[in-house]
């Protein structure tokens, strides 16, 4: 494995590019959370001047934008890239440069995202981009072209690594290992990946004919030229439901690894967890439209995706009392992966519970662009998504770095960010009760907002707090944390049984899979024990590339160039084409 920059550069190595991803979104989620910090700055106090209207806007965008696709989605993808392979006992995933490939366009699309503060042109039209707030009539600098170009992007990002890992868990598991002993995660992780491929092409076909809008004069959102605005609406949301999905499911796969594991017990009912999860994935496409209960779709359109939408939490709720039961009778070790654990579990159930409200129309018609779904979006998004993944750092990270995290500092940090948490948001269920609507950058004293508000602002800087004491004990750890062993959990899956952190072939030998706690079946003698296998000197591993970043980089070119120039877009074009061929070239022997 080559080292220094070039090796962080040309890998293909899964856990690298696991590595690569989790300090990216690490650092755009500490972007992300700036961004919260300077809003409720802005709203702490009626007729605030912290920010202009125009700043607030910006930053509102930037916000969602990075927290839902810089930040957890990726952080979802540092699972995916370095845990999966070694559950299912493979080397690596099915197309390593591709894999590669993913995470330099997802980073590239990033970078030229936050790009846009730089020349003073961040999108301001909102997460959302509802039209036709992004009309070039009503947006005519290049903002919202920053904001469209950069998703189509990291769609391309999201596009590949979907098929990847699909072919990867279809394909590459262990002899032995069939559908019903796939680790849950992996099933999560599976399930998602499907979603991404049946979702995110809906919101590109959006974006496209948002950009034929803007650049070459469209009219697909425009209804004074036969257009419609809600197309966008249908459009975005097909993609921004399963989109949860695609975000929650992972933690929900986190989850069901970390409660057995410190229960000391198996999942209780396995086979019920996957085909909630598979319900789950069903229904998400079943459900886009209650996001749109107030644009008139009429009494039958309301009343059946009202139905769906209640009937989506079902499975969710077969998934929680799983892991109640799971936890009940087991000798529990409170480690800091659980407490996350559970804190997932307590936050996701609060905002399921205010979103079966919003699934009927009148309640949600009197909520709806109200500080209460603010809050339940987030109790959904932060309490359930964060806090799950904040148990997979926990629980993984002694198997990534080889280093143990501090119990003491974990404690703190779940402490802070739980209590963080819930001050900044609980409030916000009784802000949209009294009347505030989101997405406003002020507000006029006397409405009974003041207090409420003002108590959220200082919640955001205590859960502030928290993500500073886990950032310093991860760097605590990595430069001096306990060495730790192989398996520091006592743990059920394979990835357990590897040295920590793995060896770059991962498994001397493939493993054969006896078991569905294969590990823990292996400790206990309920499968046989076979020798270890001396490593193989010749072991065939992917060679390192260059072209992953080159095609990665002309991608980039050509999408400044259609904000610039077209010679731009032209020498970008020729840059992916060159890379794609040498790419195809680069191992023929």
């Amino acid at each position: 494995m080559s080292r220094g920059i070039r090796g962080w550069i040309t890998t293909v190595d899964h856990k690298r590019i696991g590595i690569l991803y989790g300090v990216s979104a690490f650092a755009f989620f500490l972007v992300g959370g700036i961004e919260a910090l300077l809003i409720r700055l802005q709203l702490a106090r009626p007729e605030g001047a912290f920010l202009s209207a125009g700043t607030y806007n910006e930053l509102f965008t930037m916000h969602g934008t990075t927290m839902v696709f810089l930040a957890v989605m990726p952080l979802n993808a540092a699972f995916f890239n370095y845990v999966v392979p070694l559950m299912i006992g493979a080397r690596d995933v099915a197309f390593p440069r591709l894999n590669a490939l993913s995470y330099w366009i997802f980073l590239f699309g990033s970078l030229f995202l936050n790009a846009s503060f730089f020349f003073g042109a961040a999108p301001n039209a909102g997460w959302f981009g509802y039209a036709n707030l992004t009309a070039k009539q009503f947006s005519p600098g290049p903002n919202i072209d920053f904001w469209l170009l950069g998703l189509l992007i990291l769609g391309i990002s999201s596009l590949i690594a979907g098929f990847n890992f699909i072919v990867t868990i279809l394909n590459m598991r262990a002899p032995g290992m069939n559908f019903m002993r796939l680790p849950v995660f992996v099933w999560m992780t599976l399930i998602t990946q499907f979603l991404i491929i049946l979702a995110f092409p809906t919101v590109t076909v959006g974006l496209i004919f948002l950009m034929f809008d803007r650049f070459f004069g469209t009219n697909f959102y425009n209804p004074a030229a036969g257009g419609n605005p809600l197309l966008w609406q249908h459009l975005f949301w097909l993609f921004g439901h399963p989109e949860v999905y695609i975000l929650i499911l992972p933690a929900m796969g986190i989850v069901s690894e970390v409660l057995p594991t410190f229960a000391r017990k198996p999942l209780f009912g396995y086979p019920v967890v996957v085909y909630s999860g598979i319900l789950i994935g069903f229904f998400g496409f079943g459900v886009w439209s209650h996001h749109m209960f107030t644009v008139g779709l009429g009494a039958v359109a309301d009343s059946a995706f009202s139905i769906g939408t209640m009937l989506i939490g079902i499975p969710t709720g077969v998934k929680i009392f799983n892991w109640i039961a799971t936890l009940w009778g087991g000798r529990i070790r409170f480690t800091t992966a659980l407490w996350f654990a559970l804190g997932f579990i307590a936050m996701f159930l609060m905002g399921g519970l205010s979103g079966i409200m919003h699934a009927s129309p009148p309640v949600d018609m009197q909520q709806q662009d109200s500080y209460f779904v603010v809050a339940h979006l987030h109790y959904v998004l932060v309490g359930g998504s964060l806090f799950g993944l904040f148990a997979g750092i926990y629980y993984w990270w002694p198997k990534l770095t080889g280093r143990m995290l501090s119990e003491r500092a974990g404690r703190w940090n779940f402490w802070l960010m739980f209590l963080g948490f819930n001050v900044t948001f609980f409030p916000m269920h009784f802000l949209g009760l009294m009347g505030m609507p989101r997405r406003i950058y002020t507000y006029a004293p006397g409405l009974g907002w003041d207090l409420w508000n003002l108590v959220s602002t200082v919640g955001v800087f205590i859960l502030g707090l928290g993500i500073l004491v886990f950032t310093g004990a991860a760097v605590a750890s990595l430069r001096a944390g306990a060495p730790a062993p192989a398996d520091p959990w006592d743990g059920r899956t394979l990835e357990w049984a590897v040295a920590s952190p793995p060896p770059e072939y991962n498994f001397a030998e493939i493993p054969t899979v006896h078991h569905r706690d294969e590990l823990w079946a292996l400790k206990t003698g309920r499968v046989p024990r076979e020798m270890a296998p001396p490593v193989p000197r010749e072991l065939h591993l992917p060679p390192p590339s260059y072209y992953p970043i080159l095609v990665a980089a002309g991608i980039l070119v050509a999408a400044t160039g259609a904000l610039t120039h077209v010679a731009l877009v032209v020498a970008g074009f020729l840059i992916v084409v060159f890379g794609v061929y040498a790419w195809a070239f680069e191992y023929r022997s």
